[in-house]
């Protein structure tokens, strides 16, 4: 086996034992630091002994084992003599197991374990994402959009807090599931996101085996609970996003938008199955929930056959629902490039611009910007957001689609002088849209009612409402409006 098979196991290892090996001396031992210390001194000793030795016949097995042997060296080091027969007895571990509880999944056992109700919310999300999801500090910084320091200080003092309470590490009983359940759907989230856009150095730009363990464990959970609407929601969500994932990438590794993808290489399986749970949830009548009102935009846009035939209007109002129950800049980011398809560019760019101070360190927020800017005219401002989102970007396929984004710029600069060589644009002629500019302006701040412009004051360059269609019009192909980080189903 060449050194480059052995790197590749040694990935591959660590991406699909992490979390198992974690989970099993978090039971035995009950103590995360030395559940995660001891299963990096495996993954450690891998590196060091399989391009000698070779890659075991079973990966899982042998690492479980490293770790074990090092966990138990580590407790004997920092044991006192006194203690050295009740630990001796602990580390024989000769006892049978306890009952499993509701929850038969380790790593799914470690979520609701993590997911304790006297840790602050942030907390259990950071401290899952990094025992159970593997993923690595940066990792979770930029998915939660904190600076990297203060993401480590914060899943240090979660391991100091469950060590000073002494919070058991218990399977959840079927009766605390419910209270529980909130904190582990924005983990499995979560873990869904980095694999949708992964932001590690030298990863693919599609990490399938997080979005693969990230739905079967969402299925688990819907299992445990299939009368929760949010379990159900977040299933159909990751359904509806994971079903266009072969389309999202182009064969030189660039970002393929939502309005750019072939749909004919979407997977209609998941599709339907995603269509399915939403309709159940439909029909079941009680109020949504955030996740299930993502997975009915998601549903809109699988819905269309071509792009042309999207549903804007009914997106703007989904996420107009959905701003009442989450008013978070993210969630107003998006609904703001739905707004764009629908009422056009320059009520967008205002929107956006409202939230600059909470997403200036967002890559999404400046690829979107960026983008607004450039179907405005405005080349100069776009170029600039362009360099921003690039910069914040972690994303090789995302990085790629904006760099191409930004160099069309001077080619469509040469192209837009052309046409104005007799007399070139002044500043204000590139922010207006039409001649009925004023009128758009005074609209777009009515818009804040309602998102739907009066037809006398939509300027002629802004696409039609659905409205129009129904008439007999279609809609030109648009560009897309923007690149979104989270899985929004109005992302890419």
């Amino acid at each position: 086996m060449s050194a480059a098979d052995v790197q590749e196991a040694i990935t591959r290892a660590h991406r699909e034992q992490w979390a198992r090996v974690v989970a099993s001396l978090a039971r035995r031992f009950g103590d995360l630091d030395i559940a995660e210390d001891a299963a990096a001194e495996a993954f450690a000793v891998a590196v060091e002994r399989w391009p000698a030795d070779g890659v075991p016949p079973n990966p899982g097995g042998w690492l479980t084992s490293t770790a074990n042997r090092r966990a138990i060296d580590r407790i004997r080091r920092e044991s006192k003599r006194d203690d050295k027969q009740k630990e001796a007895q602990l580390l024989h571990d000769d006892d049978p197991p306890g009952p499993s509880g509701a929850i038969d999944d380790q790593r799914l056992r470690l979520i609701f374990t993590c997911c304790h109700p006297a840790l602050a919310m942030e907390s259990r999300v950071a401290l899952t994402l990094r025992l159970v999801a593997g993923l690595t500090v940066p990792e979770i910084a930029r998915a939660l959009l904190v600076q990297e320091t203060a993401m480590g200080q914060r899943i240090t003092r979660a391991k100091a807090k469950i060590r000073a309470a002494r919070i058991p590490y218990r399977v959840p009983s079927a009766e605390d599931l419910p209270a529980r359940v909130s904190s582990v759907l924005v983990v499995l989230f979560l873990v869904f996101n980095e694999g949708y856009l992964a932001t590690g150095p030298g990863t693919d730009p599609v990490r399938h085996d997080l979005t693969t363990e990230a739905i079967r464990l969402t299925r688990l959970t819907r299992a445990l609970m299939p009368d929760n609407g949010e379990v159900a929601g977040l299933l159909a969500l990751m359904l509806l996003t994971e079903a266009r994932r072969a389309a999202r990438v182009s064969a030189s590794g660039e970002l393929i938008t939502l309005i750019e993808q072939d749909r004919r290489a979407w997977d209609t399986a998941l599709i339907a199955e995603g269509h399915r749970l939403v309709r159940e949830r439909l029909a079941a009548g009680a109020a949504p929930g955030r996740y299930q009102i993502l997975a009915a935009i998601a549903a809109v846009h699988t819905s269309a056959c071509d792009v042309r035939d999207t549903d804007w209007s009914q997106v703007v109002a989904l996420y107009d629902q959905l701003v009442r129950l989450d008013p978070s800049p993210i969630v107003a980011l998006n609904r703001a490039i739905a707004v764009a398809e629908l009422d056009g560019p320059e009520v967008a760019l205002a929107a956006i611009d409202r939230l600059d101070r909470r997403l200036a360190g967002y890559h999404a927020y400046h690829a979107t910007r960026a983008d607004l800017l450039r179907r405005l005219s405005r080349g100069q401002e776009s170029r600039a957001a362009y360099d921003k989102a690039i910069e914040l970007a972690g994303n090789t396929a995302e990085i790629a689609y904006l760099t191409r984004r930004r160099d069309q710029l001077g080619l469509l600069a040469v192209i837009d002088w052309g046409r104005h060589a007799a007399q070139p644009p002044r500043r204000a002629d590139l922010t207006a849209t039409g001649s009925g500019s004023a009128g758009w302006r005074l609209a777009a701040r009515a818009g804040r009612r309602s998102h739907r412009l009066p037809p006398r004051t939509r300027p002629a360059s802004t696409p039609r409402s659905r409205k129009s269609r129904i008439r007999g019009h279609r809609l030109p192909p648009r560009r897309a409006s923007g690149v979104a980080r989270r899985p929004w189903p109005g992302g890419p």
